[in-house]
């Protein structure tokens, strides 16, 4: 057994996300330069992960977060109240009328075609969420009192700010206190580091956090950029992957961290912005499985992808406590996810065990 769970009816929550959501602004199929017109979405790294257990999964599910408290904040919960993840935990701050010193973040998201890449652009800098110190969120109260069977969070709200990366440690070691499982996506990214110390405080900070984490998700990148570890004889210039290699390496990472009861990490090779081949593997027990694979998978816009594989990923292993079975789940719901516009998923359970069953794309009457 990986997992013993909390019981369902002694939670408020199966699942709880602490991260940023910003409001997604997509220009469609044009260019951000040059459109004239943005179709308005939410989307944030943790937060895609709660909204697709509850949407697709039919989990309950809730995030903690923090908005500045004007309309624009305002938009973005009804966003998230659409997607069906419980706000009662969302902290409102008063806003300033010119967001001098809190805000909202913005994320403009760029469809790449073909030889031309997805571009991101985000204006992030003093939002309300980043601002979040430990002691603002009573952990005792979500844990404790209303009980929740798992949180997941990352590396990408853990490099918000110096504080950010206090309210994580604060939230693992408090999630552990009262028996809830944790997932952790280091999912680093250098723009966000680089103000604050840069590979060696995220280092840092995620070697802090590791101790507390049951499950971790990231690419071989991550473990070297976010833990320090490098795979042997493999060559950064190289394209593909050396998967021997690498799955010595999590050898040793499981070694340094005996905690982590699985490791996930998505295989993506990239021939176009909008044909990839896509497949994941785990790391449960000491043994490596490779899950589905799904070749040439043709992509319509890829954000998000990488949280709706995890959202599949802690379904299976809460529902079946499987992970060779879990890895499938992850893989046929961001292959979904990534078929639609937006950050979160649109996908539902029948569809994704269709895509698990083996199914194709036969038009289903």
């Amino acid at each position: 057994m990986l997992f013993n769970l909390r019981k369902k009816e002694e939670c408020t929550f199966d699942m709880i996300a602490l991260g940023e959501i910003m409001l997604r602004l997509d220009p469609g199929d044009t260019r951000i330069k040059t459109t004239r017109s943005f179709r308005a979405w939410e989307g944030g790294g943790e937060y895609n992960v709660a909204r697709g257990l509850r949407r697709c999964f039919g989990m309950k599910t809730s995030v903690v977060t923090a908005f500045a408290d004007n309309e624009v904040g305002r938009l973005i919960e009804d966003f998230i109240m659409q997607g069906g993840v419980d706000t009662s935990l969302i902290k409102w701050v008063p806003y300033d009328g010119i967001g001098r010193s809190v805000r909202n973040g913005l994320n403009f998201t760029e469809r790449g075609f073909g030889i031309r890449g997805a571009v991101g652009v985000s204006d992030r800098g003093n939002t309300a969420v980043s601002k979040l110190k430990p002691g603002d969120i009573d952990w005792d109260y979500i844990f404790g009192t209303l009980g929740v069977r798992w949180l997941h969070t990352g590396g990408i709200f853990a490099a918000l700010s110096e504080t950010t990366a206090e309210v994580v440690i604060e939230a693992v070691k408090a999630a552990k206190k009262y028996g809830t499982y944790v997932s952790y996506d280091l999912n680093y990214r250098p723009s966000l580091w680089k103000g604050i110390g840069g590979k060696e405080r995220a280092q840092q900070v995620n070697k802090e956090i590791a101790p507390y984490i049951d499950v971790m998700i990231g690419n071989e990148e991550d473990f070297t950029a976010c833990l320090g570890f490098e795979i042997e004889g493999n060559d950064e210039n190289l394209k593909e992957l050396n998967l021997d290699g690498y799955v010595k390496m999590l050898g040793e990472v499981c070694k340094t961290y005996p905690n982590f009861k699985v490791i996930a990490t998505t295989l993506r090779t990239v021939k176009t912005a909008t044909v990839n081949d896509w497949s994941a593997m785990v790391y449960a027990n000491g043994e490596v499985t490779m899950g589905m694979s799904l070749p040439g998978l043709e992509i319509y816009d890829r954000v998000g992808g990488g949280d709706s594989f995890a959202s599949g990923l802690i379904y299976g292993l809460m529902t079946f406590d499987d992970a060779a079975k879990a890895v499938n789940y992850g893989i046929a719901h961001g292959a979904l996810a990534m078929t639609t516009p937006g950050d979160t998923s649109t996908a539902s359970l029948k569809e994704v065990e269709k895509i698990v069953g083996g199914a194709g794309a036969r038009v289903d009457r």
